[in-house]
């Protein structure tokens, strides 16, 4: 009786462990290399940040199988998002996008919801910042705004597409302050930050990655950043300041404030081992020593949401975009 006291936890320890060793041997991973969507063209924000993503599980050995980065950005974006809506159940398919996930379908009728797709993780968010021209000589977004105002019109605000995130950014100024912008839309940030460099454009609202460049060599001037809070980060990118010392547009008297989110989503229809093992990846991308350089280098807040609290997150979201959208008048009509 006693040999069989001894012997009896041995077994059921034994058992455990063979159960824990035949459910991860079962947990699902991908058996083929995984295509990551971007629904915006090549060096753009969307892009920069996949790559990066690629090159950190590629360097970690994260993942068995390769990622392998597919640009699909045709009509604005909605190519890559219908193209997702086009593979139920493949989990060998996922995309990151922006707050486009909203705009696209409300400005052009497209038969796409975010509901279609099954959302991964927020990893981050990216502000947006006005940008003058140095040689202006504008100091606070007051100043300028005030130039604006006495010149309706006249004054050439640059941004990427139409109807999207600068466009919305730049009717919320107008709303907030009365002033009248000439809006330009571009193919992508890149070439607004070239456009106001050359002065043919007065600002743009650029992303902090996308005019950091002209920034640090002195041709841009910060003059606030569209958030609630400043960017935190407080290493010198001039000679003289941070990314920390730019003050926020309400701090300045521009009551605007709007941020974008950085997501990855799945197919619909995915097995919830299969979503699961892309928030586990993503949750240790983003837990690396390069995830939190690329955060710092691009300005980018630190986020990771998940689950319950990013279908809430992103209910909420839509219904915003929704509204600022009704107010500036780019809702599609039926």
């Amino acid at each position: 009786m006693q040999k069989n006291l001894i012997r009896q936890p041995i077994k059921v320890g034994l058992f455990l462990t063979t159960m824990c060793w035949a459910l991860s041997a079962a947990a699902w991973e991908p058996t083929k290399p995984v295509e990551l969507v971007v629904p915006f063209s090549a060096g753009g924000a969307s892009d920069q940040m996949a790559r990066s993503i690629q090159g950190i599980i590629a360097k970690h050995n994260l993942m068995k199988q390769p990622i392998i980065v597919t640009n699909k950005a045709g009509a604005s974006g909605a190519e890559g998002l219908l193209d997702m809506k086009a593979s139920p159940g493949d989990a060998n398919k996922i995309i990151v996008t922006s707050s486009s996930l909203y705009t696209t379908p409300l400005t052009t009728n497209l038969p796409f919801n975010w509901r279609d797709l099954t959302p991964i993780a927020v990893v981050g968010m990216d502000a947006f910042v006005l940008w003058t021209n140095t040689q202006a000589g504008y100091k606070t977004p007051t100043d300028y705004i005030d130039a604006v105002k006495k010149k309706p019109e006249t004054f050439k605000m640059g941004g990427t597409s139409s109807k999207r995130e600068d466009h919305m950014i730049t009717t919320m100024i107008e709303k907030k302050t009365g002033a009248k912008f000439l809006y330009i839309p571009y193919k992508g940030g890149g070439e607004a930050a070239t456009q106001l460099s050359g002065g043919h454009i007065d600002s743009n609202v650029n992303n902090p990655s996308e005019s950091v460049s002209q920034w640090r060599a002195g041709e841009h001037t910060a003059l606030c950043v569209f958030a609630e809070k400043r960017i935190t980060y407080t290493t010198k990118v001039t000679a003289t300041q941070s990314w920390a010392d730019i003050p926020t547009c309400k701090e300045k008297g521009l009551d605007v404030s709007y941020e974008m989110i950085r997501i990855f989503l799945l197919p619909g229809g995915v097995k919830p081992d299969q979503a699961q093992f892309y928030v586990d990846l993503l949750k240790k991308v983003t837990d690396t020593p390069e995830w939190k350089a690329y955060l710092e280098r691009n300005a980018l807040t630190p986020a990771f949401i998940t689950g319950s609290a990013l279908t809430d997150f992103l209910t909420k979201d839509e219904k915003l975009h929704r509204t600022i959208m009704q107010d500036a008048g780019f809702l599609a009509t039926k």
